[in-house]
């Protein structure tokens, strides 16, 4: 992946040529089609990146991920279009309950500050066994990608989940 930014990328393009494509042109997304991916598949390759490292701004593996560049990265790997930023995902339909999450699915929360209810994390939900659980990229104490089970400070923090697959 070239260490070129999408605007430095567009200085150079040839005339007549469709443009990279820009992530922050698809905040206003109100439907994420997964075609074929079977939430299994892109769950598992998502597992794959547990451990990398959290660089904020980040969708290159080689370096790190920031929340929603981890998940930008995966869903991206399948050829599925999403908001780059997590609050992006606020107005992306299909809400459901979160005692109806499966895997697959997406889970939003607010930053670290709870008392601003606006969507500022993210992750996966990878089992909703147990009280569930989501992988996702966190500045926290993992510092990387890591799967994190939907405790009390989670919970407090908990916006919506997203369903994004059929199957």
């Amino acid at each position: 992946m070239s260490e070129n930014s999408d605007s430095e990328l567009r200085d150079t393009e040839i005339p007549g040529e469709v443009p990279p494509w820009n992530y922050a042109d698809s905040l206003d997304v109100q439907y994420i089609n997964p075609g074929k991916t079977q939430a299994d598949e892109l769950v598992d390759f998502a597992e794959t990146l547990v451990g990398v490292p959290y660089l904020y701004g980040s969708i290159d593996p080689n370096k790190g991920f920031d929340c929603s560049g981890f998940i930008t990265y995966v869903f991206n790997r399948f050829n599925i279009a999403v908001p780059r930023s997590s609050v992006g995902f606020t107005s992306v339909e299909r809400e459901i309950r979160l005692n109806q999450a499966k895997r697959g699915d997406i889970i939003l929360f607010t930053g670290t500050d709870s008392t601003k209810r606006v969507v500022g994390h993210m992750g996966i939900i990878t089992s909703a066994e147990n009280g569930g659980e989501f992988i996702h990229s966190t500045s926290g104490k993992a510092y990387a990608v890591t799967k994190t089970p939907l405790n009390a400070y989670y919970q407090g923090r908990f916006v919506k989940v997203i369903r994004i697959f059929n199957n």
